[in-house]
């Protein structure tokens, strides 16, 4: 998708995120209390916690949780969805086998 067209500086700037819904698209496709599947995109060196992508453009935190690593495919509970900060809270289940 085309972002921006600068004439003067001869540049044209793109993006790919809008084309991947909105938080607030993304999140209809989830419900508080339920199991689903997610991919961990970084573990936070504080251990303060592991964001685990639910669908592109849709990121929750869980609770750090030891031997996780970057790009594991991971089952996790959604505790809390928080739509006016635009958060979901996770706690990460065993892992699954592909």
């Amino acid at each position: 998708m085309v972002k921006d067209i600068d004439k003067e500086q001869n540049r044209v700037s793109f993006t790919y995120k809008e084309l991947l819904g909105t938080w607030e698209d993304n999140i209809k496709d989830f419900k508080q209390g339920t199991v689903v599947k997610g991919i961990v995109r970084e573990t936070e060196k504080s251990k303060n916690g592991i964001f685990i992508e639910l669908k592109p453009n849709l990121v929750g935190l869980a609770e750090y949780k030891d031997n996780i690593e970057y790009g594991q495919n991971v089952d996790v509970f959604i505790k809390k969805i928080i739509p006016e900060k635009k958060k979901v809270k996770l706690l990460i289940f065993d892992k699954f086998e592909e």
